[in-house]
């Protein structure tokens, strides 16, 4: 069991004691992402994140990067579009250690201008790299396709451009405006005894000051279109889907199991039908990506030129049978065994653990047990099934975006015309 209390400042703290462990893990949730960025500063997000590991008063970034290393510690950090984590795992006695080197490089950076323009080059050669990888850059195309013009369809890494203009004062702006104490979710899992960890975070962390400012959320459209990205691959690298469900949903648990029967894992409809009994495709799967106020389901495929119309049919196909003939009590079943394994296995481990805390508080405000969400998941029915694909999955409306050798959308919209 979790729980939770705010400190006098609006910092949000997350504790969840498991005393059969050795290992404790920490992590921070800063409420900001790209898409809270203006396009002129596209990426600020991720490149303060690069920064926050570059040095402070008190250690350079040798020794921030050493601190964990030398207890067989691990410490990193990752950028989303709605928030930016910090997280570290160590044995249980070097609690202390961890929570001075998380304070120290978060909240006293240098901010210093040889760290931002070599980190900088970094970065530009991270979105270079990230475009010679067509099976990941597809993804960000569909977003931009589907979400034209808002924040959302911005990729979270930004562009070579804005990365190059980005200065000093922008970082320093940026961050005194998110990284304050109202933004802040801590989260604490592992072994531990929790009045001594409240204790030590408080005075670590309660006199952190400034006020979270007011955002005003604007729901993206969703467009219904064909984006071609020519390039010379030797496949086709295909993202097709529609918009889905926000994160806090009541239909996000049939949802789940819509995307396990469709395409995620092995003995989907989709890796089964198009993979392995026909053998159009070297790769395919579903997704779900949830927000605070939308979401986004993909399919991704990846696939021979000569294949493109026989795959994009064969989806939509897949997706009708649901539509029009649900799916049956074993296959349901199926998928609910599917999800019950996934959670339990990934509660294992407390970075899992802590991940699953962090996000449902920002996104929910509360913990949610795995009791809560299993009950929810074995709820779910055949006839909730057929309606949320049918709601939700209208392949007339799809969004289709590719990269590979293709640049007539022409020919694309015609096989969604008369399939979908």
């Amino acid at each position: 069991m979790s729980s939770k209390i705010v400190l006098g400042n609006g910092l949000q703290i997350i504790t969840k004691s498991i005393s059969h462990v050795r290992s404790i893990a920490v992590g921070i949730w800063i409420d900001v992402g790209s898409r809270y960025e203006a396009p002129s500063l596209n990426g600020i997000s991720h490149f303060i994140e690069h920064l926050m590991f570059k040095g402070t008063a008190r250690r350079t970034a040798r020794q921030i990067a050493e601190a964990l290393d030398a207890v067989g510690g691990q410490l990193n950090a990752f950028t989303t579009k709605e928030y930016t984590c910090y997280y570290a795992r160590v044995l249980d006695e070097h609690f202390n250690l961890v929570i001075d080197v998380l304070n120290d490089m978060l909240f006293h950076s240098r901010f210093d201008v040889k760290d931002i323009d070599r980190e900088r080059k970094v970065i530009i050669e991270e979105i270079k790299t990230y475009e010679d990888v067509p099976e990941e850059l597809v993804h960000d195309l569909f977003a931009a396709t589907i979400w034209q013009g808002h924040s959302l369809g911005r990729s979270v890494i930004g562009n070579q451009e804005v990365i190059s203009n980005l200065s000093r004062q922008d970082m320093i702006n940026f961050y005194q405006n998110y990284y304050v104490p109202e933004n802040i979710i801590m989260v604490v899992v592992g072994n531990f005894q929790p009045e001594t960890v409240i204790d030590k975070l408080e005075k670590t962390f309660g006199g952190l000051k400034g006020k979270a400012q007011s955002r005003n959320l604007i729901c993206p459209t969703a467009y219904s279109s064909v984006n071609c990205y020519f390039k010379d691959t030797e496949l086709v690298h295909l993202c097709f889907g529609t918009q889905g469900l926000p994160f806090n949903d009541a239909k996000t648990y049939v949802f789940q199991l819509i995307n396990i029967i469709l395409g995620a894992g092995l003995s989907s409809r989709l890796f089964q039908e198009i993979r392995e009994q026909r053998g159009l495709v070297y790769s395919i799967y579903s997704y779900p990506r949830a927000y605070r106020d939308t979401g986004l389901f993909g399919i991704y495929a990846g696939f021979s030129k000569e294949n493109i119309a026989a795959v994009i049919t064969l989806i939509i196909k897949e997706i009708k049978k649901i539509q029009e003939n649900g799916v049956s009590e074993l296959e349901l079943q199926r998928a609910k065994d599917h999800y019950r394994g996934n959670l339990l296995l990934g509660l294992e481990s407390v970075v899992a653990q802590l991940g699953a805390l962090g996000k449902s508080q920002l996104y929910l405000g509360r913990a949610i047990s795995p009791e809560e969400i299993l009950e929810k998941i074995n709820q779910v029915t055949r006839e909730e099934i057929k309606e949320a694909t049918n709601s939700i999955l209208k392949t007339e409306l799809f969004t289709l975006a590719s990269i590979g050798p293709v640049n007539n959308c022409n020919v694309l919209e015609k096989i969604i015309r008369e399939t979908g």
